[in-house]
């Protein structure tokens, strides 16, 4: 319950459940991230351990499924989170300039079947 709220208060939709994950889109970069960092904050409060993975590209809807590298990325993103993090990649990064959040490199990653490195960003 506590997700959709968030969501819904972020302008998300919940595309899709991974067994104790969540898959969404957003109207905006900012708003995945707002959302991400209130369900971190959320989930210290109940001692659960929380992470995301966020990525802006162009996905394609298949029924009510989404396609494409972008969530392929995203989900990559995710995997090099740690308990707590908030990671972003590159190409969310630049379009969080101007929104007020701020971002920490955490380096260039090789993540799992992307060819080359990609940087990626803890927001906090």
């Amino acid at each position: 319950m506590a997700v959709q709220r968030a969501l819904e208060k972020h302008h998300g939709r919940e595309v899709d459940t991974t067994g104790d994950g969540v898959i969404a889109v957003f109207d905006s970069p900012a708003h995945a991230a707002y959302c991400a960092l209130e369900l971190a904050a959320m989930a210290v409060t109940m001692d659960l351990a929380q992470r995301a993975g966020i990525n802006t590209g162009e996905v394609e809807f298949v029924g009510d499924d989404v396609r494409g590298i972008a969530v392929h990325l995203a989900a990559r993103v995710a995997a090099a989170a740690g308990s707590g993090d908030v990671l972003v990649s590159s190409t969310t990064n630049a379009l969080l300039l101007g929104s007020g959040m701020k971002t920490v490199t955490r380096g260039s990653h090789l993540l799992k079947g992307i060819e080359q490195p990609v940087e990626l960003f803890a927001v906090g």
